[in-house]
């Protein structure tokens, strides 16, 4: 999350880069609905993305931050993962700041693409560590969803695009990016914008965006289903990847476990963890390596990332 500013695999037809950038439409008929469950989403895989995360960190400087070696090795590994999974897939380039930065936008084949869900999170760090939580968590989750859905070869109504978001550390620039350039028709073609920035904090929360009421609804279902109570997300309102999308008129959504936000007294008694400190006490430092991951919440979210993606694409 940027820091506040003011405040089974199925094979792919070919398919122009240049359309899942914009949005356009990909050729061919939609396949029949699936009315599968969503699968759980093994924390472990999870964590394993993680860990790859961490080591291009340690081999880079110690982060993945924009325009440095680290990013980039970061989003080529997203893009193997994604390309041998059956996705089409397409780099964004922009600059910010005088370096060169990419968006990796994924397109699963089918579905209407008149009717766009798109699971979201930005890749970059900030430049003083890592950025294992903030947004590893985020962007592992995404990645191992997007895997799941090919696992299953799952065919929903609507047409699934995942994406990973650069220089999000620097004000959301990838993500603004990547809205200013579609046209307005292709940006109404988007039925839903899915943001996961910060979900496995090590004093965790459990916040809702209260932007879209169904896709809000839609997280808040999946928890309440696990018996654990939800709060609405206000740390970081407008500070993440999902800003641009409701600007342009967009419905959003998203789940967050906090950031540099001291944890009450309540909210340690309904969750658990410690009173008075930070959901995340390694926000934007060094210390957001491997270690600082709560995998309660890390398999929650997850579940929840890919509870949501079924739910509003069938």
């Amino acid at each position: 999350m940027k820091l506040s500013v003011s405040g089974r695999a199925m094979t792919a037809g070919t398919v122009a880069a240049v359309l899942l950038l914009t949005g356009g439409s990909i050729a061919g008929a939609a396949p029949a609905p699936s009315v599968a469950a969503a699968p759980d989403i093994p924390v472990a895989s999870v964590k394993a993305h993680l860990t790859q995360l961490q080591s291009i960190a340690t081999a880079n400087g110690g982060n993945r931050a924009h325009g440095r070696p680290g990013y980039k090795a970061s989003l080529d590994y997203v893009k193997a993962k994604l390309d041998a999974a059956g996705y089409t897939t397409a780099i964004q380039q922009f600059t910010s700041g005088g370096r060169t930065g990419y968006n990796l936008i994924a397109d699963w084949p089918g579905g209407d693409t008149n009717q766009v869900v798109m699971a979201g999170s930005h890749l970059d760090s900030v430049s003083s560590g890592p950025g294992i939580n903030d947004n590893g968590s985020g962007s592992a989750a995404v990645l191992e969803t997007a895997l799941a859905v090919s696992r299953a070869g799952y065919q929903p109504t609507k047409h699934l695009r995942f994406a990973w978001w650069g220089a999000e550390e620097l004000g959301l620039v990838g993500s603004r990016y990547y809205v200013n350039n579609l046209s307005s028709a292709n940006r109404a073609k988007i039925s839903g914008y899915l943001n996961f920035d910060m979900i496995g904090s090590p004093n965790p929360g459990y916040f809702v965006y209260d932007d879209d009421p169904a896709i809000e609804k839609t997280f808040k279902d999946y928890y309440a289903g696990l018996g654990v109570a939800t709060e609405i997300e206000t740390e970081g309102d407008g500070r993440s990847d999902h800003a641009p999308f409701k600007s342009a008129g967009v419905p959003v959504g998203g789940l967050f476990t906090g950031a540099s936000r001291a944890k009450t007294a309540a909210q340690a008694a309904k969750w658990g963890g410690t009173a008075g400190q930070s959901f995340d006490r390694c926000y934007h430092s060094s210390c957001d390596n491997t270690s600082n991951i709560n995998d309660t919440a890390l398999n929650r979210n997850s579940d929840a990332v890919a509870y949501a993606v079924w739910e509003l694409s069938e």
